[in-house]
C-alpha cells in the first residue's frame, strides 16, 4: 500500500489525468462514488437523498491554500449559495457546512487571519439565518493554533460553531479537555495530513489509542462530540463509551465520508444513532478523490485497471 500511495498522490496534481479520469465510464463511477458533483445543485440533491434515509449532512466546498482575496471571496459566495439552496429546500434542519480556513483566506500573506475570520463570520451569519451551523475544518499542524484562535473569536458571536480535532497529534487530548464544555461541538477524527514525529503519532496503534483517550474526554465532558470514523472497532468502542458515560442517543453523533460504508451509515441511523455524512463538492474534487483512492487498496486496484483499459 505504501508503495502505491505516493504515486497516486502525485497524480493528484495532473490536469491531464484528471480529464482522463472524469471522462472514463468506469472511473466516472469512482468519482461519483465519493463526490456527488461540481455544482451546488448536485450537492443539495445528494443532501436530500441522504436526508430521506434519516442521515444528516455537512457540505464542504472543495478548495484550500487560497492565496488571493478574490478566490477566497468566490469560496464564500459558494457557501452562501449552498446555504440559500439548502434553506429553500427545507434541508437546514439536517444539513450544515464545513469550512477550511485556508479556502477562505487564511493563507493570504500578511492579512490572512483577518480575512479568514471576517469571511468565516459571514458564513456563520448566513448559516444561522438559514437555521443551521458551521464547523471549522482542521488542516495541518502548522495552522492548529491559528484555527483554534479563530474558533474562539467566532464563538463569541456564534457559540454553535463546531471545532475539529485530530487524534494523531500529541496535543489533541489536551485540546479535547479545553473544548469539552457545554454547547461545544467537537468533531474528532484521526487526521489525514503527513505530520512529523515531533508533533504526531506515527504508529497506527498509537493513533488508535490516542483516539480512544480523546473519545473518553469528549464523551465524559459537557459538549457535543462528533465521532468521525469508519473504523468498525472505533464505532464499537465509541458506542460502549457513550453507554458508560450515560450519553443518550442524540447527545453525540457519528460522522462518515460520502461514499464510504454507506450501509453502515444507514445501519447506525436505523439503530437510533445520529449520523452525519461529509459531502465534498466543487471543481477541486480531483485532489480529494485521489487522496481517498490512496487510502483504500481495493480502490487503487480498480482505478489502475480502469486506466490501463482506456483505449
Amino acid at each position: 500500500m505504501s508503495l502505491l500511495r505516493q504515486p497516486i498522490l502525485l497524480l493528484a496534481r495532473s490536469s491531464r489525468v484528471k480529464k482522463l479520469v472524469s471522462t472514463m465510464p468506469v472511473s466516472a463511477d469512482i468519482v461519483t462514488s465519493y463526490v456527488p458533483g461540481e455544482t451546488t445543485e448536485s450537492a443539495v440533491e445528494a443532501t436530500a437523498r441522504l436526508a430521506d434515509d434519516g442521515l444528516r449532512v455537512t457540505l464542504d466546498f472543495l478548495g484550500e491554500d487560497t492565496l488571493d482575496v478574490e478566490q477566497a471571496d468566490k469560496t464564500v459566495a459558494a457557501y452562501l449559495e449552498a446555504l440559500q439552496q439548502l434553506a429553500a429546500r427545507g434541508l437546514t434542519r439536517n444539513a450544515e457546512v464545513s469550512v477550511k480556513l485556508s479556502a477562505i483566506g487564511q493563507a493570504v500573506p500578511e492579512i490572512g487571519d483577518k480575512v479568514a475570520l471576517e469571511h468565516a463570520r459571514t458564513i456563520c451569519r448566513a448559516a444561522r439565518n438559514a437555521g443551521t451551523t458551521v464547523t471549522l475544518d482542521m488542516e495541518d499542524h502548522t495552522t492548529t493554533d491559528r484555527t483554534l484562535a479563530t474558533l474562539r473569536e467566532l464563538r463569541k458571536d456564534f457559540p454553535e460553531t463546531g471545532a475539529v480535532l485530530q487524534a494523531y497529534l500529541h496535543r489533541t487530548e489536551a485540546d479535547c479537555r479545553a473544548l469539552a464544555y457545554e454547547g461545544s461541538r467537537v468533531r474528532l477524527c484521526k487526521g489525514a495530513y503527513s505530520e512529523p514525529e515531533s508533533v504526531a503519532f506515527q504508529d497506527r496503534l498509537e493513533v488508535d489509542r490516542s483516539y480512544v483517550r480523546c473519545l473518553k474526554v469528549l464523551l465524559a465532558g459537557q459538549g457535543y462530540p462528533m465521532i468521525a470514523t469508519h473504523d468498525p472497532r472505533m464505532v464499537e468502542i465509541a458506542s460502549s463509551l457513550a453507554s458508560r458515560y450515560g450519553r443518550a442517543q442524540g447527545s453525540y453523533e457519528f460522522q462518515m465520508l460520502y461514499g464510504i460504508r454507506p450501509e453502515e451509515q444507514k445501519r447506525l441511523a436505523e439503530a437510533g444513532e445520529a449520523v452525519r455524512v461529509y459531502i465534498p463538492y466543487g471543481r477541486e474534487w480531483y485532489g480529494y478523490l485521489m487522496r481517498r483512492l490512496a487510502e483504500r487498496p481495493q480502490n487503487l486496484s480498480f482505478f489502475a485497471k480502469s486506466l490501463i483499459s482506456k483505449k
